[in-house]
């Protein structure tokens, strides 16, 4: 089981998103933030999210309102504490501009929605092979400095 927070404002594309987790049967718990300030309350465990947990993966939205999904990712990979956190780019935005943003800032990857369910299954069974598959995510309470290397 693997923690997700999707960092999005429309209510009909986290509904669409749950839908789609729900229907891919990928293992989660899948944590909403409404906004970049709410997701970074969340990553640092602020006010009602005092207990969150550490999500192994973050789908982030760019276009917000308060903070912009750009300046969520500035500070999510200036954080020691979050940077080895993956952050996939999930955003209706297909500007090349935004594309080469989100790589600059350290966007592990960049995926445009799809408008139709369909399509959008089809991206959440991608993201659930690669992410929750194949990749190795990296370990939650790991401290370098307590383990050495030989």
């Amino acid at each position: 089981m693997i923690d997700i927070l999707l960092v999005d404002d429309s209510e009909a594309d986290v509904m669409l998103t749950q839908m789609a987790f729900e229907e891919a049967r990928v293992a989660n718990r899948l944590h909403v933030a409404r906004d970049g300030v709410e997701a970074l309350e969340f990553l640092n465990r602020e006010g009602p999210h005092h207990d969150a947990p550490t999500p192994d993966v973050i789908l982030l939205d760019l276009n917000m309102p308060r903070m912009n999904g750009l300046e969520v990712l500035a500070e999510i990979k200036k954080e020691d504490s979050l940077r080895n956190i993956p952050v996939i780019v999930l955003t209706t935005s297909q500007a090349e501009a935004d594309v080469w943003r989100s790589y600059n800032l350290h966007a592990n990857a960049y995926i445009p929605k799809p408008v139709s369910l369909p399509n959008f299954l089809d991206v959440v069974r991608s993201f659930e092979n690669f992410w929750l598959a194949v990749v190795k995510l990296s370990p939650k309470n790991y401290n370098p400095n307590a383990h050495s290397e030989s």
